[in-house]
């Protein structure tokens, strides 16, 4: 199943059921199949989100840099998508969401 965010800011943002799933537990929204993230609650959104995101680069052994292999075991571990990389959409859409005073909303 694929979750759409939409906003008239911006383009819209299309994610993979499990990837959708996480950065709704991070800002604290249900994963239903309908939704809204209020221009109200956007602030407390990106600030969950970077938080996790900083979070998550300080225990992970992954290193940040897309272009980098260094320090990688495994195949695995360098095509690992971290968090920073799948909340960057959303991240984006919550910023120009709120520099044009657009609400964000998702469907299934």
């Amino acid at each position: 199943m694929l979750y759409r965010f939409k906003s008239q800011a911006t383009a819209d943002v299309v994610m993979l059921e499990t990837n959708a799933r996480q950065l709704f537990n991070i800002i604290g929204k249900p994963a239903a199949p309908e939704g809204v993230i209020t221009l109200e609650q956007m602030p407390a959104a990106l600030a969950a989100l970077e938080t996790a995101i900083g979070q998550e680069a300080s225990v992970s052994p992954h290193n940040h840099d897309a272009y980098a292999v260094e320090d990688h075991e495994t195949k695995a571990e360098r095509e690992h998508v971290g968090l920073h990389q799948r909340a960057a959409p959303l991240i984006e859409m919550i910023k120009r969401s709120l520099e044009d005073q657009k609400a964000i909303v998702w469907s299934v």
